[in-house]
C-alpha cells in the first residue's frame, strides 16, 4: 500500500496538473454562471410572460437534465449542428450553461425572500429598472445567497469530474490515467478525493467569510 502511493507520488506532476485544470474550469464556471444568473433572474422575475416563460423554460431545461448527459451534448452532439468545441471548451462552456439555471434560481428565491424595505427606499430615491437591480438589489442578493452560492461552487467542482469522459485533463482524469498505468486504484483516487476535499474547503472559507460579511452588513 505505501508503495502504491509512492508511485502516486511520483506522478504528483500529473495530479498537480489536473487539480489545476479542475480549479481554472470551476472558477470560471462559477464566475460566468454566476454573472449569467444574475442577468437572468430578473428575466424569471419578470412581469411579461413570454420573457419569463422563456427564462423558466431554460433553468426547468437545465436542472431537469443530469450534467453528463449536458456535456455529452455539448461535445459530441453539437458538431452535428455545426458548432465544433475541443475538449477544454466543450467542458467549460457545458459546465457554464448548466450551472447558470441553478445560479439564476439561487438569487430568484433570494430576492423572493428579499424583505421590500431596500427596494423601496432605492424606488424612492429614483433607482428603477437595471440600475436598482444592480445597485440595491444584487449585492443583497448576493451576500444573503452567499452560502447557497458556495453549495453550488462545490457542486461545480464536483460536476467537472464527469468531463474525465471527454478526455478534458481534469484531476479525475488524472487519478484514471495513474491508475491505468500504474493499477494502483486506491492510492490514485483517494489522493484524487483528499485534493476534491481541499478544493472544497477553500470554498468553505470563502463563504464563511462571505457570512460573517453579510452578518455586518446586517
Amino acid at each position: 500500500m505505501i508503495h502504491d502511493f509512492g508511485i502516486v507520488w511520483d506522478q504528483r506532476g500529473l495530479l498537480m496538473s489536473g487539480l489545476a485544470n479542475t480549479a481554472l474550469l470551476s472558477v470560471i464556471a462559477a464566475v460566468v454562471s454566476l454573472l449569467l444568473g444574475s442577468a437572468l433572474t430578473p428575466a424569471m422575475m419578470s412581469r411579461r410572460r413570454a420573457v419569463a416563460g422563456a427564462a423558466r423554460a431554460f433553468v426547468d431545461a437545465m436542472r431537469c437534465i443530469p450534467f453528463l448527459l449536458f456535456a455529452y451534448i455539448v461535445y459530441y452532439g453539437l458538431p452535428s449542428l455545426g458548432i465544433n468545441f475541443d475538449n477544454w471548451s466543450a467542458g467549460l462552456a457545458a459546465l457554464m450553461l448548466y450551472n447558470t439555471a441553478y445560479m439564476a434560481e439561487i438569487l430568484r428565491g433570494a430576492w423572493a425572500a428579499m424583505p421590500r424595505e431596500p427596494i423601496e427606499a432605492g424606488t424612492a430615491f429614483g433607482f428603477s429598472g437595471v440600475r436598482l437591480f444592480r445597485r440595491i438589489v444584487l449585492p443583497g442578493l448576493v451576500l444573503s445567497a452567499g452560502p447557497v452560492v458556495g453549495n453550488q461552487l462545490i457542486q461545480i467542482i464536483k460536476d467537472s469530474a464527469f468531463l474525465t469522459i471527454i478526455a478534458l485533463p481534469e484531476l479525475t482524469h488524472a487519478a484514471s490515467s495513474i491508475q491505468s498505468r500504474y493499477y494502483v486504484p486506491f492510492a490514485a483516487f483517494i489522493t484524487a478525493v483528499a485534493l476534491y476535499w481541499g478544493l472544497c474547503l477553500v470554498v468553505e472559507g470563502g463563504v464563511n467569510v462571505l457570512r460573517r460579511l453579510a452578518d455586518a452588513r446586517r
